[in-house]
């Protein structure tokens, strides 16, 4: 660092410190006062800074370079840049929370500091197993900050300011590791594959006889990731152009990755003084870069050189010479090639066994309730018997919804999401539908009732004093705090319009032992019941009420808030809503169920609800009545933009645009669920509440594509019960596929199976890193994507 020697002063260089020799350097006047500077505009002094490599504690030779690397060095630990300024305060404050609640990074966090500039630094502890690429990702998706994929490089440093500039620092932070953990995380390493630093790079040769330092025999030869890393992966019309370019500079291009940063450099710059930068975008030729020469790719020197020739030269202008047209029009002759191509078909051998969520679509029973509950969920359904659990634990959520009244969360769309229920369960007659329910909701609704009870005594009272009053008599006024939250199943549209007026805001609740009593409430049935009000149930900001001329008559409007749950049979569900498959209301639906059991089973038996359940249930439900407003939940939104992820991921993989279209509303869903938790819980999230409402989102999805995925389909044809769900397409497929495989499973699955369309789907995949190309004819899938049997 900073020592009066040319060579220390020199960013190349790095040295091992003791953690309090940082410290002291930290605590040193200078360095306070050229932080200063630099704030003050000295943009120059940022390079005199000191600075600290957060992956490797040692270089050979204490070269800063990812040829001399020490992987027995490696930290375990790594730091997010944060350099938008908009976003520091936010990326501060999600990541001290995410430390400290229960989840993959609690106690995590080992530092946080501005930098110079007054951005942010957040230092992390490696979860076990994970690379510095992984980590970083997940961690920036965990505080909902952009991922920097600059910031991965191994031999990458972190210009350091004084210690004024810490905000946090763990116990952890410069603790060294036991030997055991030591081991423990370099074994998770070796057991996927990667080094003992979770690399997967290959590594130059040693340059000395220094401790550490590995033969070139003795270096695993795997897939390298460039460090002049681009989103794009390398096509093989840029492939062609770049190799026509090598041997234009007289190069070999399969032998240009020779050991030698001058041998590497020189190389490449044969390639581009040809114009190989006329033929492509600068991250078309990183890709090809980090083909063709792999180790080079790893180098700053690399970077730097392809920027030089990007931004000295203006490859968009100029003629091209002889040479160059007639390379260009050879590497056009190559793309017409590709977008043409029709390879002929081997066997295909499609893997019978799916995995991840085609397994789940294709199981014969919805996915099992997780065992470990959130708190109030395993309270209201202790006494409940196991067969009936995630019935009732599905059920539960429209009553306890009820008892906030104007209580809002921000969605990941940036829109506010008041708790708008539902619970729909539908199983065969006799399978206890009802009997499972009714004590939990009962109890859970108990002090709503109570209070509408004595509200509905008011009312009957006022009523008979209002017509048995002579109509030249002064008429009674209607009192002004008749809240009745808990209506009845035969009430009228003109009467769930007064209660909706006169709750003054707060959501309203209904319990249908069978769903047709839904009817009433909509005032229609049959065909012409296109379930307005129920649609309207789950929309923020509706427009709901009645306008009539008569004096007495109930004229109001506002905002619908109505939680309900009901039960029905597969039958009457799929008869109920035949005429209205693609308009809305199934997507709005939250479902559950009851499995068959075989005939002569054992009668269920349940537990107590008496006092101690009341007893139990009431902390939670006393902070849902108190709750109001608008309450921020990071970890709710954290959660729903992860499922979103998951199920879009699904989405492309399967091409099901069913699947996809139901699962928007059903994230709301479990997001509504996930903060209802969060607030019952006295606003402390819990690790349960992610597994929980995981479960929640695929078992509604289950359920409806089971009932509905083969009618949505077939719109306009008889309903008829989804024999499965959606599967990935790459599940039906290989682990090494061709074109024509891709093209036969889509038009076997009435997909569109043209070329382009065929083309596009694995141009998708390889760009989503679920694929790869392994030769001009053939793909290999990813690691994760693999079929255990073929």
């Amino acid at each position: 660092m900073h020592s009066g020697d040319k060579k220390k002063d020199h960013r190349g260089y790095a040295e091992t410190m003791a953690s309090e020799q940082v410290d002291s350097l930290l605590s040193e006047a200078w360095l306070k006062e050229q932080k200063q500077q630099i704030r003050a505009g000295n943009e120059k002094l940022k390079t005199k800074l000191p600075f600290l490599c957060p992956h490797y504690s040692q270089f050979r030779n204490n070269h800063r370079a990812q040829a001399d690397i020490i992987p027995e060095s490696f930290t375990f630990m790594t730091c997010v840049d944060v350099d938008d300024l908009e976003l520091v305060e936010k990326a501060i404050k999600n990541a001290l929370e995410v430390n400290s609640e229960d989840g993959d990074w609690k106690d995590m966090v080992l530092r946080i500091d501005y930098s110079a500039r007054k951005k942010v630094h957040i230092w992390i502890l490696l979860p076990v197993g994970k690379t510095i690429a992984e980590a970083q990702k997940d961690f920036c998706q965990e505080i909902d900050v952009p991922y920097d994929e600059s910031c991965i490089t191994p031999e990458r440093f972190i210009y350091l300011t004084d210690i004024e500039e810490e905000i946090y620092r763990s116990p952890r932070w410069m603790k060294p590791m036991s030997q055991e953990e030591i081991d423990e995380r370099r074994e998770a390493y070796l057991l996927r594959g990667l080094d003992v630093d979770g690399r997967s790079l290959p590594q130059a040769p040693p340059k000395g006889g220094e401790q550490g330092q590995r033969s070139k025999a003795e270096i695993t030869q795997k897939e390298p990731e460039p460090l002049c890393n681009s989103a794009e992966e390398a096509s093989k019309q840029s492939l062609a152009a770049f190799d026509l370019c090598a041997e234009q500079a007289g190069l070999n291009p399969t032998a240009m990755d020779v050991w030698g940063e001058h041998n590497w450099h020189s190389n490449l710059m044969a390639v581009l003084s040809v114009g190989v930068g006329k033929l492509m975008t600068r991250q078309q030729l990183q890709a090809v870069v980090a083909v063709r020469l792999p180790n080079y790719a790893q180098t700053e020197d690399c970077q730097k050189l392809i920027d030089y020739f990007y931004e000295k030269y203006d490859t968009d202008k100029g003629f091209m010479n002889a040479g160059l047209r007639k390379i260009n029009a050879q590497v056009q002759k190559v793309k017409n090639e590709i977008d043409c191509s029709d390879p002929l078909p081997p066997n295909l051998g499609g893997s019978a066994e799916a995995t991840g969520l085609s397994a789940l679509f294709a199981a014969k029973l919805p996915p099992a309730l997780p065992t470990k509950l959130p708190k109030l969920v395993a309270v209201a359904t202790k006494s409940t018997p196991e067969k009936y659990k995630a019935t009732v634990a599905q059920a539960i959520f429209p009553p306890l919804a009820t008892y906030p009244k104007k209580l809002g969360f921000v969605y990941i769309d940036n829109q506010v999401r008041e708790l708008r229920i539902n619970c729909l369960i539908v199983a065969g007659t006799g399978a206890g539908k009802d009997s499972c329910t009714q004590q939990p909701l009962t109890h859970i609704i108990a002090d709503m009732k109570e209070r509408d009870d004595m509200n509905r005594e008011r009312l009957k009272k006022f009523n008979d004093e209002y017509n048995n009053k002579a109509g030249n008599k002064q008429k009674p006024q209607r009192p002004d705090d008749l809240i009745i939250q808990t209506i009845k199943s035969n009430i009228t549209q003109a009467a769930l319009v007064q209660r909706m007026d006169e709750a003054n805001g707060a959501p309203l609740y209904v319990r249908l032992n069978e769903l047709e009593q839904w009817d009433k409430i909509e005032g229609q049935k049959g065909r012409t019941n296109q379930f307005t009000t129920l649609k309207l149930c789950d929309d923020e900001g509706n427009d709901f009420g009645a306008d009539r001329a008569g004096t007495q008559s109930v004229m109001a409007s506002g905002c619908l808030h109505l939680n309900w749950n009901a039960n029905t049979t597969t039958a009457k569900v799929l008869n109920y809503f035949r005429y209205v498959l693609t308009d809305g209301p199934i997507s709005r639906l939250c479902l559950a169920t009851i499995p068959d059991e075989e005939i002569g089973a054992d009668i269920p038996i349940f537990g107590d609800y008496g006092s101690e359940y009341d007893e139990a249930l009431k902390p939670y439900i006393m902070n849902l009545k108190n709750a109001t407003g608008i309450v921020d939940c990071p970890q709710a939104r954290r959660l729903a933009r992860k499922l979103k992820d998951e199920c879009a991921e699904f989405a492309r993989l399967s091409q099901d645009r069913i699947f996809d279209n139901l699962s928007h509303r059903a994230l709301v869903a479990v997001f509504r669920k996930a903060c209802l938790l969060y607030v019952a819980n006295g606003k402390k999230w819990e690790k349960a509440i992610e597994e929980f409402c995981r479960w929640s989102l695929f078992y509604d999805l289950y359920l409806k594509l089971k009932l509905w995925g083969d009618a949505i389909r077939q719109a306009d044809s008889e309903v008829t019960t989804s024999k499965r769900g959606p599967q990935s397409l790459l599940d039906l497929l290989p682990n090494e596929f061709t074109v024509e495989d891709v093209r036969r499973i889509r038009q076997q699955r009435g997909m569109d199976s043209s070329v382009k369309e065929t083309n596009h789907l694995i141009r998708t995949w390889k760009n989503r890193g679920y694929c790869a190309q392994s030769t001009e004819h053939s793909f290999k899938k990813a690691p994760k994507f693999e079929s255990k049997t073929i």
